[in-house]
């Protein structure tokens, strides 16, 4: 079986192209996808999140995107502690994101955001101690700083969501308790990077995710000439994840079923109230 551990269900754009959470849920049961864990990114969808992990047997976290940081105020932090506290004890309340640092938008690399990006990810991290929850992280040209503050700090470890770092920097995450989230990226052939990591980190290092409905795996890409000629771009969902999964168990030279088994007890272990959801 497989677990999607990165799938933003409550996306606009799953429901303009007629793709409802309940549908892609059991859809992708048939495939083996047996659970998707849905980020929030700010305080309007805390209880969107929260609602369609109960009514579709899934997971979910509670967090502050950092594209969303920009438009977001300290109260919101306030509110965050709160839900937090209010609903530790819900099963499906299984970790604090999405949350990070992302300075590859040139937007957010101001000094004035750069500072409040990281004002909100010490505070979330805190909070994630606090609540002995594990955290999921958005990283994107901000490895060194997420790892800085998780030494500072201190975590109970998560998920490095879609991880494009290097190997010294995945294995410092590694051996602070984190598994490396791999998806769409891994099905391009010029991402060689990444599917040179995907082939060399320790198998107990990765877990699977799709980042839906972002990071489309090649197979429902639309370039931007595609696009101009009509053709629509394609909507990732967790029906893609067992094919990426099995591109990813041919890079590794072992079977798809293996593969499976070996993320799950990943995921299983950096996300420990999985277990009981399963």
């Amino acid at each position: 079986m497989w677990i999607d551990t990165h799938s933003h269900l409550d996306a606009p754009e799953f429901e303009r192209n007629g793709l409802f959470a309940g549908l892609l849920v059991a859809q992708s049961a048939i495939k083996n996808v047996v659970m998707s864990i849905i980020p929030a990114v700010e305080r309007s969808n805390f209880d969107t999140v929260r609602q369609l992990a109960h009514t579709h047997a899934q997971a979910y976290g509670l967090g502050i995107h950092p594209l969303y940081v920009p438009r977001a105020h300290e109260d919101d932090l306030t509110f965050l502690g709160k839900q937090l506290a209010q609903h530790i004890d819900d099963a499906r309340l299984i970790a604090m994101g999405e949350i990070g640092l992302d300075f590859f938008v040139p937007a957010l690399c101001t000094p004035e955001i750069r500072e409040k990006q990281t004002a909100f990810y010490r505070a979330q991290l805190k909070l994630a101690k606090q609540h002995q929850l594990p955290v999921i992280l958005h990283v994107r040209k901000s490895a060194d700083q997420l790892l800085h503050a998780l030494r500072e700090i201190g975590s109970h470890g998560g998920i490095a969501h879609a991880f494009n770092g290097s190997e010294q920097q995945a294995m410092q995450f590694v051996e602070m308790g984190f598994c490396l989230g791999f998806g769409g990226t891994v099905t391009y052939e010029r991402s060689q990077n990444i599917r040179l990591l995907a082939k060399s980190l320790p198998a107990q290092a990765i877990v699977m995710e799709t980042d839906a409905p972002d990071i489309p795996p090649q197979w429902i890409y639309a370039t931007a000439e595609e696009r101009a000629a009509g053709k629509p771009q394609g909507i990732n969902s967790p029906l893609e994840l067992p094919r990426i999964g099995q591109l990813l168990a041919e890079l590794r030279g072992v079977s798809a079923e293996e593969w499976a088994a070996q993320t799950t007890q990943n995921a299983l272990r950096v996300l420990p109230k999985l277990k009981a959801l399963l």
